[in-house]
């Protein structure tokens, strides 16, 4: 049997992984700035991380959740301290996909409404309706294509307003969009759908599972912009590699048994990685280290000649040059040894690294990035 070809690859394998850098079968080691799309968020096989998954396997792997798992109510009350949002219920998953996919099926069962409205550029899972949602009709099967999904522009408040009527369950939008290339709803555009949100009865989803968990310099991008959503999603850097993902729900949205549920979600061993991995935000400051290592960076990026525009918070961060990006990313790798990202947007860099990153790290990619754009 051979593997479904459906990912481009490097031929460069990663076997062993510390802190902000990865080695391959050869040994030869690499600067890791893209963390596997913003996956790893406390950096590559922390030891109170290690331990701690370790220590949870000997015990206990899984089991369902037919039975009580006294870790996923610390994962609750920790996670719930952290973000600011200790009153919100959490829903336990195991992808940014399948969380999108609740939340929007959360929006419906409250309000009894089919209309999702979604943003041009957004991407939010490749499942079912979160690939409606997601602005890539290349991806979108037909079998994906409900008619429940009404796309707007970004930023446009008033394009908005227009559709929002009695049918509209929702609304979704990217706390900062990822794969588009680091776009940014602005303060008022937020505002604006949440108060369209209330006034119509509809509920304003806020899909942080790239720009959440302190990525941006704050535990969620959303709350640059004082605005409080009736559910939050999460994923990726969660649990630091473990298939983790959630729902965090508004206690106006009211639960009964069935209304979801998931096999996997919530397990011994996820709930373990993710406890962990906030364990270590905390205690290690990493949400304030983001926000300071991103300052940093985005301003050493803007002085790089061939630099046109610097996108993002913390770090999150596209770096859109003057011609496609995809001969400086290999580069990069090739030449320099320093994995980071592409973007929808072909001339855009994306910068995605381990929220303990320092500037001696980020350095490394500063004067490589002279270097190649001098060339």
């Amino acid at each position: 049997m051979n593997l479904f070809d459906v990912y481009p690859r490097y031929e460069i394998e990663p076997v062993k992984g510390q802190g902000c850098f990865v080695w391959d079968r050869d040994e030869k080691k690499y600067l890791d700035l893209y963390c596997g799309h913003a996956v790893i968020s406390i950096g590559h096989s922390h030891p109170h991380y290690v331990s701690k998954v370790g220590s949870q396997l000997k015990n206990l792997g899984f089991y369902s959740n037919s039975v009580r798992i006294s870790l996923q109510e610390d994962l609750a009350k920790k996670l719930g301290e952290l973000s600011g949002y200790p009153d919100y219920d959490l829903f336990l998953c195991n992808s940014g996909a399948e969380a999108t996919e609740n939340a929007m099926k959360l929006a419906s069962f409250h309000t009894r409404r089919k209309k999702i409205i979604v943003f041009e550029k957004g991407f939010h899972g490749r499942t079912s309706l979160a690939m409606e949602a997601t602005d890539n009709r290349k991806q979108l099967a037909p079998v994906n294509e409900s008619g429940n999904v009404i796309r707007l522009p970004l930023n446009d408040l008033s394009a908005v307003a227009t559709v929002m009527d009695d049918s509209v369950a929702g609304i979704i939008v990217e706390g900062i969009q990822g794969i588009a290339g680091i776009y940014e709803p602005t303060s008022n555009f937020l505002q604006g759908l949440e108060k369209l949100c209330k006034d119509n009865g509809s509920l304003l989803i806020l899909d942080e599972v790239q720009s959440g968990y302190g990525r941006s310099g704050k535990f969620f991008a959303h709350q640059y912009h004082d605005v409080k959503p009736d559910i939050i999603t999460t994923g990726k850097g969660m649990a630091n590699g473990f298939p983790m993902a959630s729902v965090l729900i508004s206690p106006e949205i009211e639960a009964w048994h069935g209304m979801l549920g998931t096999t996997f979600g919530g397990n011994h061993l996820a709930c373990a990685a993710g406890l962990a991995t906030l364990e270590i935000l905390e205690k290690e400051d990493l949400i304030l280290n983001a926000q300071k290592m991103g300052n940093y960076l985005i301003s050493a990026l803007k002085e790089i000649p061939g630099v046109v525009e610097v996108r993002g918070r913390g770090l999150m961060i596209g770096v859109e040059l003057e011609y496609p990006s995809k001969e400086v990313r290999a580069r990069l790798l090739f030449d320099h040894n320093i994995f980071t990202g592409s973007a929808d947007n072909p001339n855009t860099l994306r910068i995605l690294p381990p929220l303990c990153v320092s500037t001696k790290e980020l350095d490394q990619l500063i004067e490589a990035l002279k270097k190649i754009t001098k060339a």
